[in-house]
């Protein structure tokens, strides 16, 4: 059995429309192990307070398999999480913010402060889409390349949420049964 733990961003309170949770059900009814916890305070979160909840959550299981998806701000909660980081076998980063548009935002610009983008041995795949307005960059301009990471484009996936048209993302489950898929759009 694989344990998955789904990390959200910045004001996601967990809709039924988004994509992670339609991917904690499809997981869970698999027969998989799926942790899709509330992060506190969404709307104005305390990193310190979402590391202590990656703490909690982030334990590895004794048996099988951990897998770790983070969407958006929480891509920045893993990267900050530095040496705090639990150890997964895979991890999905998908459409970070970048660390401008980060600390523009006063609620999430604490996310951004002292973030180390030059940090060996972050070992993921980044997931991003084109004409994102939180990444208008490229998310490959600001996290793939400088960390070395494995990247997947995503053409007019823009934030890869419900706003941009992802609810079902049938790639990412695919992905999750088998790491050699290449994340795609819808």
């Amino acid at each position: 059995m694989t344990t998955y733990l789904i990390l959200h961003g910045f004001q996601n309170h967990r809709p039924p429309g988004h994509w992670q949770h339609w991917l904690a059900g499809e997981l869970r009814a698999r027969g998989h192990e799926v942790r899709y916890p509330q992060l506190p305070e969404a709307d104005a979160p305390v990193l310190d307070d979402w590391l202590a909840a990656l703490a909690e959550h982030g334990e590895r299981p004794a048996d099988g398999e951990f897998v770790v998806l983070a969407h958006s701000l929480s891509v920045l909660l893993w990267l900050r999480a530095g040496a705090r980081r639990p150890d997964a076998d895979r991890v999905l980063l998908v459409a970070p913010p970048s660390p401008g548009v980060t600390a523009s935002i006063p609620e999430i610009a604490a996310f951004a402060d002292g973030l180390d983008l030059a940090e060996e041995g972050v070992r993921a795949r980044l997931v991003y889409g084109d004409g994102d307005p939180y990444c208008p960059e490229g998310a490959d301009v600001h996290y793939g390349t400088p960390l070395g990471l494995d990247t997947d484009h995503v053409p007019g996936g823009e934030h890869l949420n419900p706003d941009s048209g992802y609810g079902e993302w049938a790639s990412v489950l695919e992905w999750c049964e088998d790491p050699a898929v290449r994340v795609k759009g819808r």
